[in-house]
């Protein structure tokens, strides 16, 4: 039993030791794996490390490189703008020392000429003294012999001169004024009175506003549409604004242009009695009735024409004459006012003998350019010439159109009736709506020229500013002075505001003698 034990215990003991040295074994193993592995990654480490070095080093040289072959162009190239530079200083230098050398040249040729002109001077003055010694000693003879001073003659004689001057200017220009009143009057009451008989149109009043009739108030509604759909289709389409309010069973077409505010008037009258009313429909129409609206206006221009008595216009014309049935100026609408100056001119012309025809013409066609004011730029002469030059209308006929307003003086007899008769046309009461404003202004300013000359005591703008009565004081005013006041107020009148017609300055003088019985 002992010995088993002690061989078990030996055993147990050679176990334990070979255990421990195989430990160790697998241990220094390990070690020297891992001393080897760590020796490796060391030699990779300084192998990378130099690659490394290496490529920091090429680029680097790559960068100076760049940075050195960029220096060198930016260098070039300021040398080549320093060059260029020099070559402008070297130009202007040279362009310099020939304005000096051109420069002293003129210097020299201005003092050799001013050396002669002191000299032309002094020859002059040397004649001059010798004129005035002789001119004073002949003074001296005359005033001996006359028994006055030279400027006492002269005085004299220029107020007697001067006195007399404007005597016989003031009655020559009384009777001449006198003599074309008296005529003018009686031949302006003949044309006026003739023409006053034969033309009496009827005149409308032409507004911004046009109002269509609805049979019911829940019509508003559909016309408006879902979300407004309706409303803004038929906007787009025709270029208005539809007003739907409160006025009863009636909704407002609003715009400027009455030639859109018709074909939206007569779109939606359609389309109330249709009673289908969306988008597509609304296109529809209002393509339609602008279809029947250029049908519409060449009939108009017919009818203006045949009513007139002017043959042979061009039909794009005869159009636009149809056209101005749909535009005013000042409240006064176009066709009316262009019919009515063709009438007016062709009755003056037939008194005077003219060429009636070509009056009622250039009448009929002097603002043809309003018609096109709204769709093309520019004013309405400059559109008149235009149009009437490209259909091929006379001279005389442009002529008419451009007088008055673009300053073109009148080439023919006919030229000037045309423009005193638009002068009648808008000067004629009620022919025009002025607004309220300038009215005011005018008349203001009107008192205001008068007021300003010596001697008025008071003055009134009467007949809607087409006559000012002017009161002058009679102390200081004499009736020759009065004359010449009036025309002195109508001529800064004429200079200083823009009026249609005439303005009668009316100026009066009026001496009161004043006694009391006791």
């Amino acid at each position: 039993m002992i010995f088993e034990a002690i061989g078990l215990a030996l055993g147990a003991a050679v176990a334990f030791a070979a255990g421990f040295l195989a430990q160790k074994w697998l241990v220094d193993k390990k070690i020297g794996g891992a001393t080897q592995t760590a020796g490796r990654i060391v030699a990779e480490a300084q192998r990378e490390a130099e690659a490394r070095q290496r490529a920091a080093e090429l680029e680097a040289k790559e960068q100076s490189l760049r940075l050195r072959g960029e220096f060198e162009q930016e260098v070039r190239r300021r040398e080549r703008e320093i060059e260029h530079i020099e070559q402008r200083v070297i130009a202007k230098e040279e362009q310099l020392a020939r304005r000096i050398e051109d420069l002293d040249r003129r210097l020299t040729e201005l003092t050799t000429r001013d050396r002669d002109l002191q000299n032309r001077e002094k020859r002059i003055g040397e004649k001059e003294g010798r004129l005035a010694h002789a001119a004073e000693e002949q003074r001296r003879k005359l005033e001996a012999i006359a028994g006055m001073t030279a400027e006492e003659a002269k005085r004299q004689l220029l107020a007697g001169m001067e006195e007399e001057a404007q005597r016989e200017a003031a009655l020559v220009a009384m009777r001449l004024e006198e003599e074309a009143r008296e005529t003018a009057h009686v031949k302006a009451r003949e044309v006026l009175a003739t023409t006053i008989q034969r033309l009496a149109p009827d005149y409308t009043v032409e507004t911004a506003v046009s109002v269509v009739d609805l049979p019911s108030d829940d019509m508003k509604g559909r016309i408006i549409g879902r979300e407004g759909r309706n409303i803004r289709a038929l906007e787009l389409h025709t270029g208005v604004d539809l007003i739907v309010d409160d006025t009863p069973e009636a909704v407002l077409i609003s715009a400027y242009d009455p030639y859109r505010r018709e074909i939206a008037r007569r779109a939606l009258q359609t389309l109330i009695a249709d009673g289908r009313i969306h988008p597509a429909r609304i296109e529809e129409v209002v393509e339609k009735v602008k279809r029947e609206m250029d049908q519409h206006l060449r009939e108009e221009g017919e009818r203006a024409c045949f009513e007139v008595g002017v043959h042979g216009l061009h039909p794009e014309l005869m159009k636009l004459v149809g056209r101005m049935r749909y535009r005013t100026s000042y409240g006064q609408n176009c066709l009316q006012h262009s019919k009515e100056v063709a009438w007016l001119a062709g009755m003056m012309a037939a008194e005077i003998r003219a060429d009636v025809k070509l009056a009622k013409r250039m009448g009929l066609l002097h603002d043809i350019g309003k018609a096109l004011t709204h769709e093309q730029e520019g004013s309405h002469p400059e559109l008149s010439y235009q149009v009437l030059t490209k259909y091929n209308e006379s001279r005389q006929v442009v002529n008419a159109a451009l007088c008055g307003h673009e300053n073109v003086e009148p080439e023919t007899i006919e030229a000037v009736l045309v423009e005193a008769a638009d002068g009648i046309s808008a000067a004629r009461p009620g022919a025009r709506r002025d607004v309220l404003e300038s009215y005011i202004k005018r008349l203001a300013k009107l008192e205001e020229i008068a007021l300003s000359y010596k001697g008025v005591e008071m003055c009134y703008a009467i007949q809607a500013g087409r006559e000012l009565r002017v009161i002058t004081k009679s102390d200081i005013v004499s009736d020759f002075d009065a004359h010449q006041l009036a025309k002195a107020i109508s001529k800064r009148i004429e200079a200083e505001m823009q009026y249609p017609g005439h303005i009668k300055v009316v100026v009066i003088r009026e001496t009161r003698a004043v006694e009391v019985a006791k």
